[in-house]
């Protein structure tokens, strides 16, 4: 998974109810008293800033919890919406007053704002000891790591950030379930065809067999994501194709068989009418309610769903148009996601806060709250999730590949500067649903070009400052997607 997936993997998590109405919530749990730690008895005051909205009540408790433990430190937490966070963030870095631990804004790239002065590194207090506790190459040079001094640590694990949701009461109406009774499951381009056929015919008007919400922000991203890995395009709906260092859009026929399934469903009624004007968190009602049968979305609705007493669904997840995917969800291993500011005042105390976060145990109350998987691998074991969906989710681990990873092979890669790409592919996907796009293939091919134009000008650019950085570092001809694929320095 590149960088960007990533980051969109968590982010997604609280992306869809933090644009659903949550612009900016504030939460202080306890606050009191003076800021020097060095007085015996005075309390400091920590100010957090992250985006989590549904993954409140993890952060909240983890709060309560650490400050039982460190009864001289309060935890003042903020809550933005993701969508500014990086605005609010550089805003508040330019006054001097970031806060004391932050979750990392997703631009600029992690090493400019490293670069620019707004974080401190944590290799004071993250010993040898504490980063033997992740997984082996967490840590490197141009992810996590800059000039030999080490920044932040990954929180969640590695699995499949996009899932299939089926309504279980919809596909049993629908006559869809196995010889056992059980609910049968689409692994196939195919058997989604086949099921959303039958929800739709058998419903009467009632359902439709696939449905989503378009109007807060595209998702069709995600559908193009979930469907063409499986059928072997491992670069997916955001990132380039490693095999061949390139962007494959038109040249991979995989996106135009897609898409073009994606408007047969279309056309054939399968999708519900409202799915490109209704919002997101409209749409996930909508599942719940059995106006449709499937729908695309993450680990993150289990969450809301649960609160609303929803639980009789399955997921799967790497619909292929064969029986086996053909490439896999990928990961780089390394990550972020808090850091400390290089302005605060109480470096031990920010410390202690960002050390807690990365705890096993935190970890661990992460993952039974139903949130994620941890980073540590001990506390990812399915048998030990009560709630079938989550289970279901952690068991997908196994469709999760270490995949090329660019960083590792030349760390000054870090310093390529992509500048973004309107319309996308997301813009695209959206005007062949609606027709307004008619040559999908031209289509296809002009993105393909627009997005390469844009990777060659940022080496080229990174280049001209100095940089050792060439076209080919982001190609990997030997890797295999269907296999793990471990990156060695400078090779």
């Amino acid at each position: 998974m590149s960088d960007f997936s990533r980051m969109n993997r968590r982010s997604f998590l609280q992306t869809a109810a933090a644009t659903a109405g949550a612009a900016s919530l504030g939460g202080v749990l306890a606050a009191c008293g003076g800021s020097s730690s060095g007085s015996s008895g005075s309390t400091v005051t920590i100010k957090y800033w992250d985006w989590w909205v549904s993954q409140a009540p993890w952060v909240d408790n983890e709060i309560k919890l650490f400050q039982k433990a460190h009864p001289n430190i309060t935890v003042k937490k903020t809550t933005q919406a993701s969508n500014t966070f990086d605005n609010l963030y550089a805003l508040a870095a330019k006054s001097g007053n970031q806060p004391d631990v932050s979750m990392i804004p997703q631009k600029p790239n992690f090493n400019i704002q490293v670069s620019n002065g707004w974080f401190m590194p944590i290799d004071k207090w993250a010993n040898d000891a504490w980063k033997q506790k992740f997984p082996t190459g967490t840590f490197h040079e141009g992810n996590n790591m800059f000039n030999g001094k080490l920044y932040s640590a990954p929180f969640s694990g590695y699995a499949p950030w996009l899932q299939l949701y089926i309504n279980n009461k919809v596909f049993k109406d629908a006559g869809l379930v196995n010889a056992d009774g059980t609910v049968f499951v689409p692994k196939t381009w195919d058997d989604v065809t086949h099921a959303a056929e039958q929800v739709t015919k058998k419903s009467n008007g009632n359902a439709y067999g696939l449905g989503f919400g378009n109007s807060s922000f595209n998702l069709l991203f995600w559908w193009i994501e979930l469907f063409v890995r499986g059928a072997g395009s491992p670069g997916g709906a955001y990132s380039m194709d490693n095999r061949v260092g390139k962007y494959t859009y038109g040249s991979d026929r995989n996106y135009a068989d897609f898409l073009t399934l994606f408007k047969e469903w279309k056309t054939k009624g399968y999708f519900h009418p409202n799915s490109m004007s209704m919002t997101d968190e409209i749409a996930r009602a909508n599942f719940e309610r059995g106006k449709f049968g499937m729908t695309v979305g993450g680990v993150w609705n289990q969450a809301e769903w649960s609160q609303h007493n929803f639980t009789d669904y399955t997921l799967t997840t790497l619909p292929s148009p064969q029986a086996t995917p053909k490439a896999y969800f990928n990961y780089t291993p390394g990550g972020t996601m808090v850091a400390l500011s290089s302005k605060t005042k109480h470096p031990d105390e920010a410390w202690a806060w960002m050390d807690w976060i990365y705890s096993p145990e935190a970890g661990k109350r992460w993952v039974s709250m139903g949130e994620d998987l941890s980073i540590f691998s001990q506390n990812n074991d399915p048998a030990l999730v009560k709630f079938k969906p989550f289970a279901q989710y952690v068991s997908t681990a196994k469709l999760t590949l270490p995949a090329p990873d660019v960083s590792v092979r030349n760390p000054q890669t870090a310093n390529v500067q992509v500048q973004a790409v309107k319309p996308d592919l997301g813009d695209l996907a959206a005007g062949w649903y609606t027709g307004q796009i008619s040559d999908l293939q031209g289509s296809l091919n002009d993105l393909q070009a627009r997005m390469q134009k844009a990777q060659d000008d940022a080496v080229k650019q990174a280049q001209q400052k100095g940089y050792k950085v060439n076209a080919s570092d982001w190609a990997f001809p030997d890797w295999d997607p269907t296999k793990p694929y471990i990156t060695k320095p400078g090779s």
